[in-house]
C-alpha cells in the first residue's frame, strides 16, 4: 500500500475509526486505524495498524574489551536484542594485537566478545547470528576449529566473508547479534 493510499484512507472520516484499544486480531500499542465493518462483498482487509512506539536503545561498554576505534559503541541493547560491533583480537589493556597469527587473534576476538556479551547480561549461548570477516578466506578452517569451542551445537546462524582489509590490518573481525 502506498503512502498516498494510506493517507487518503486516514483522511477519510467516513471510512475509519481511531482507537487506542486492540482491534480484532491486531495488537496496537498506540493508535489503531481500522476499516468499519462492511458486507462480505467488501475488502477482506480487517485493520491497518500504525504504531509510533520507539525503540529503547542502551549503550553497552566494558573496559574488559578493547575500546571502539571510532564513533561507534562496543554494543547496543535494543528491545530484546544485543548488537555487538565488529570485534578485533586486541588486548584490552594495551590496544595491541595478541599476535600476528589468525589463530591467536580469533581466540582473542572471541574472549573480547565474551566480555562484551557479559557486560550486556548474556553469554555465548544467547548469540543467534555472527558475521566473520577474514583477511584471507584460506584461514576458514583454522577459525572454525576455534569458533566451535565457543559456539557448540546448536551454533548460531553465520556468514563469513573475505574482505579487502580490516581495521589495523587485523586478520579477523567478528560481529554478532544476541537475544536478551
Amino acid at each position: 500500500m502506498t503512502l498516498s493510499v494510506v493517507k487518503s484512507i486516514i483522511d477519510s472520516p467516513k471510512l475509519l475509526r481511531l482507537s487506542t484499544a486492540p482491534l480484532g486480531f491486531s495488537r496496537c500499542n498506540r493508535w489503531c486505524v481500522s476499516l468499519p465493518n462492511m458486507s462480505s462483498k467488501s475488502i477482506p482487509f480487517a485493520s491497518l495498524t500504525i504504531s509510533a512506539t520507539s525503540v529503547k536503545k542502551e549503550v553497552v561498554a566494558t573496559e574488559k574489551a578493547p575500546a571502539a576505534l571510532g564513533p561507534y559503541s562496543q554494543a547496543i541493547k535494543a528491545n530484546n536484542l544485543v548488537f555487538l560491533s565488529g570485534v578485533l583480537g586486541l588486548i584490552p589493556e594495551t590496544g595491541k594485537f595478541v599476535s600476528d597469527s589468525v589463530e591467536d587473534q580469533t581466540e582473542q576476538v572471541l574472549k573480547n566478545m565474551g566480555e562484551i556479551l557479559k557486560a550486556s547480561g548474556v553469554d555465548y549461548s544467547s548469540v543467534v547470528k555472527t558475521t566473520i570477516m577474514l583477511a584471507d578466506l584460506g584461514d576458514f578452517k583454522k577459525v572454525n576449529e576455534i569458533y566451535a569451542k565457543y559456539f557448540p551445537a546448536p551454533s548460531p546462524a553465520r556468514s563469513t566473508y573475505q574482505v579487502a582489509a580490516l581495521p589495523l590490518n587485523a586478520k579477523i573481525e567478528i560481529e554478532c547479534i544476541a537475544t536478551l
